[in-house]
């Protein structure tokens, strides 16, 4: 059921924006780097070399936005282990629907929100009703803030997964920064995220985490081949204070290469 919603809201999030595109942008995403894969136990502190493979793709159409990716990460630790984790977000601008200008201060624009979660191992599958606040921001290609809630729709221990979780809520800032240095083009780019505490189907406590992974990515497609906008290379800083809910603190580089299409 998880794989079918998430492929289902992959086929909506791609048919829409063909139909009616105002803009659309995908990209191959590869990240490698030593990453914490086993946060709980007695190893929660060993690395991986973890290579994660990223189908990313956003887009405009009449009545709003929408954004997904899926990764497919590879490691390996006592064995080797693959697996895969996605999340997709439609927004409906109100002041698209509206025809209105609903700007107020830093504010552009208001949406609504609906989001999927999913996981495969995991067998996680959350949904995430809300709204989200386009930011005006000097210098920002955009700045968006979502506010949702996060609620919990997984199978949980008796179908084979992680355990279920009570609902929650969630609070995420994404932006780019498009810079220049000379004739050099980079981008700064990335989100954070918080997400509160919660139980689970044991009654043991799910701890509020944070999340960052900004990018910094350098345009060699503009460099070598004089094709802007194709080809980047860069690093991903992640830190993950408290991943998946325990009490382990992650912070890692990785390095990054992407090819946008």
């Amino acid at each position: 059921m998880i794989q079918k919603s998430l492929l289902g809201l992959l086929i909506a999030a791609s048919c829409v924006p063909a139909m009616a595109a105002d803009w659309s942008t995908t990209e191959l995403q590869y990240q490698i780097g030593n990453l914490k894969q086993q946060p709980f136990g007695p190893d929660a502190d060993d690395k991986s070399t973890t290579s994660i493979y990223t189908l990313q793709h956003a887009s405009g159409w009449k009545y709003g936005d929408n954004f997904f990716f899926i990764d497919y990460s590879d490691w390996k630790d006592s064995q080797r282990r693959r697996d895969w984790y996605g999340e997709g977000y439609f927004n409906f601008s109100l002041g698209k629907i509206s025809g209105r200008d609903l700007s107020l201060g830093p504010v552009k624009d208001i949406g609504l929100v609906m989001g999927i979660n999913a996981g495969g191992d995991s067998k996680v599958r959350k949904y995430l009703p809300g709204v989200q606040l386009a930011l005006d921001v000097p210098g920002a290609a955009f700045f968006n803030t979502l506010i949702t809630a996060y609620i919990d729709d997984s199978t949980g221990v008796a179908g084979g997964g992680a355990p279920k979780e009570s609902n929650s809520w969630m609070l995420d800032t994404a932006w780019a920064f498009p810079f220049s240095a000379g004739s050099h083009d980079f981008s700064l780019e990335g989100h954070i995220e918080y997400i509160g505490s919660r139980e689970n189907e044991f009654g043991d406590k799910v701890k509020a985490h944070v999340l960052a992974q900004p990018q910094l990515r350098y345009d060699l497609g503009k460099t070598l081949f004089n094709d802007p906008q194709r080809l980047f290379v860069g690093i991903e800083y992640q830190y993950w204070h408290n991943k998946y809910g325990g009490s382990v603190t992650e912070s890692a580089v990785q390095g990054l290469a992407v090819w946008r299409f």
